[in-house]
């Protein structure tokens, strides 16, 4: 069923990732063919290691990116996501690095963040823009937090450009994806992995990847660029916050 409005999308993730934090980082790199970590590196890497005083990360989840950006920069991070419950598991995993100092985590939607104007040095989104409903918008709200000239990092999802991988990634995500998920995640992990493939291949056909750099641009980002990643599986972003 297609999801119209702001408050749908919003309730459906939530409901969709509920059940999963327990289990979730594990399971991402076993389902990502171990390319999840991969992929969060090279987002981070765009940011760089001195990005300011603060960054935050939105879609902040069990706080995976969180911690890496703690670990590889000198600023205080605050990670923003929708599900109360990944929150509570992205807490126990900064507690277990010994990070709660330099890391905060908060609820709050990406359509509007809990933040003021130019109040973050940079920011990183994951796997954000497939679950609000303008993604336009989304990126004018992200653009806003950030001061000028600050730098601006995603990552995301995506088909794979050549008939061939295409072939093989539809495979994977229609098939092999769901069994996976159901055989180590149980039927909470089913579900997400038989929604995965459909989600991802409906959001690229009504916003290409060109369509998203150019928004990133209407959005108040400079220097845009873009990097596939594992024959395309995986799409890494970057921009500069213009003013700077």
């Amino acid at each position: 069923m297609p999801l119209s409005t702001s408050a749908e999308r919003n309730s459906f993730a939530q409901d969709l990732f509920t059940p999963l934090p327990a289990r979730y980082d594990r399971l991402a790199e076993i389902l990502s063919f171990g390319q999840n970590g991969r992929w969060r590196r090279a987002m981070v890497d765009q940011i760089g290691p001195a990005p300011g005083n603060v960054v935050l990360d939105v879609a902040s989840g069990t706080a995976g990116v969180a911690i890496q950006l703690a670990d590889r920069t000198a600023a205080r991070v605050v990670g923003v996501d929708l599900t109360e419950q990944m929150l509570r598991r992205g807490k126990m995993n900064v507690a277990a690095t010994g990070q709660a100092g330099r890391i905060s985590l908060i609820a709050g939607r990406a359509e509007q963040l809990p933040l003021p104007d130019a109040s973050v040095d940079a920011l990183t989104f994951t796997y954000l823009l497939r679950y609000v409903d303008e993604p336009r918008a989304t990126l004018a709200e992200l653009a806003r937090v950030v001061r000028p000239g600050g730098r601006v990092a995603s990552l995301e999802f995506c088909v794979p450009p050549s008939p061939f991988w295409r072939a093989a990634w539809w495979l994977y995500t229609r098939l092999l994806l769901p069994a996976g998920g159901l055989l180590t995640g149980g039927r909470e992990w089913f579900v997400v992995g038989s929604f995965l493939g459909p989600n991802i291949s409906a959001h690229y056909r009504k916003y290409p990847v060109t369509w998203t750099e150019q928004a990133w641009h209407d959005a108040g980002f400079t220097d845009v660029g873009v990097k596939l990643m594992s024959l395309g599986g995986g799409l890494v972003m970057w921009g500069t916050r213009s003013g700077g």
